[in-house]
Parts: C-alpha cells; structure tokens; sequence
C-alpha cells in the first residue's frame, strides 16, 4: 500500500517487512531501487518533473522523517531514516555473503564509512568506494570491476537518485541501489547525528540548524515549504 504526499507515493511498510523484502530482493536477479523520502524531497519533486517520476517510479520509496508521519495524520507504519536502513542492509549483506560499494561524499569519508561499518559489522564485504567525486566523474569501470552486489550513493538529494536512474543499467552486478545523502558523513563521525530525543519528536531539523546553520533553506523548505505544499494540496483536493 502507498501514499500519496502532493503527488509523491511512499510505500507504508513496517520495518521488519521492508527488510524481509529486500532480503528476498538481494537473493532475485533483478535490480531494485530504495528511495528514502523525506519532506525536502516531496518539495524538490514538487519544482522537478523528472525527479517527481524517478521517485514515483523506484522499486521502494521508504517514509523518511517526521513531517511525513506528521501530515499524513501518522498513517505510515514506520518511518524510517536513510541511514538506519543503510545499516539494516549492511547486516542483510553480510548474512548473505553480498559485497556493498560506497560512491560519493567527500575525501576519505566513504574510506572512514568503510572502516566503521567494519567496526559494527565484521563480516561486511566491502567491493570498493570512490568518493570526493562528482556525479559526472564517477568511474563506471572501476565499480564494475569491483563486482558489487549493493550500491549506496551519497551525490545529495535529487542527484544521487538521478544518477541512479541514469547508471543503474551500466552497472553490471549491482542488484540494490539506494541513494543515501549524509549517510556517510553520520557513520563516519564527519558530523554528528540528532541525539535519540530530538529524533524522536521530530525536533532533528533544529538540531541540525543549530550545528549547521549553512543547512537553513534546507531546513526551511522542511518546516515551512513542505507543510505549505500539504495543505495547498488537501485544500485543492476538497474543491
């Protein structure tokens, strides 16, 4: 079952589902799609048509932050943040013997990502990274040559998944696909995350306001945009 947030359909899924599902997904010989979508992402679909269609047409687009609970009057089952399933998946891949491969963020952080996922998760296999690359240099080749099972890419918003759409058939054992934003700079300790309460009651962008104050039209398109988007829509659909 999906949602639908201004045009946007987000699957409503547990946690525990979604994960069995992409247990069997990484056992097929299809190639799948993990959007996580968050409230800046209804927004950017919402100016970007092909955004809009990239999103509606994944494989899994995964609720992602507390405005979504909020403005679908807490219908979703879980949400879930980009992050934490990036980890869930890493633990599937281990337990399936599938190798993973970090593309993008800035220098080092994907290497430092590595060395900490292998920290929680010794049996991970890593295939390989390239970051403190830009979306239009990545070597293509290189992943192949790696041979990876899963790819997470960390481009930003929109460009990751635009990459994905992009590349995703070049990619010749890449099974899993999800694009994974600041995920890297979290499991690294590039940046820090929300503690556990401000997550909790959705309070996270002003934590993240507070830390990084270059994020505020990020955060504005969240907190003001997003709602605005919302309603607009609710008071059009009622005519």
């Amino acid at each position: 079952m999906k949602i639908s947030m201004v045009g946007v359909d987000v699957n409503n899924i547990s946690k525990t589902d979604l994960l069995i599902m992409i247990a069997d997904w990484l056992k097929s010989k299809s190639k799948r799609h993990i959007v996580t979508v968050n409230p800046e992402f209804i927004v950017a679909a919402n100016k970007d048509d092909d955004f809009k269609s990239i999103l509606n047409k994944a494989d899994m687009a995964v609720p992602d932050g507390f405005g979504l609970q909020l403005f679908s009057g807490f219908k979703f089952k879980a949400r879930i943040a980009g992050v934490d399933l990036m980890v869930a998946i890493c633990k599937l891949a281990a337990d399936q013997n599938k190798s993973i491969y970090l593309l993008g963020g800035a220098n080092n952080v994907a290497k430092n990502c590595a060395d900490k996922l292998l920290q929680q998760i010794p049996s991970l296999i890593i295939a390989g990274w390239q970051d403190g690359v830009l979306s239009d240099q990545v070597n293509i080749q290189s992943i192949n040559d790696a041979n990876p099972d899963i790819i997470f890419v960390a481009f930003g918003q929109v460009k990751q998944e635009k990459w994905i759409n992009q590349n995703f058939a070049k990619l010749r054992s890449v099974k899993l696909a999800m694009g994974v934003g600041g995920s890297f700079d979290y499991l690294s300790g590039t940046i820090k995350r929300a503690p556990k309460f401000f997550r909790q009651i959705g309070l996270e962008w002003l934590y993240r306001l507070f830390k990084q104050p270059t994020r505020i039209n990020r955060i504005m398109n969240a907190v003001l945009v997003f709602p605005y988007l919302v309603i607009k829509s609710h008071v059009q659909s009622s005519h």
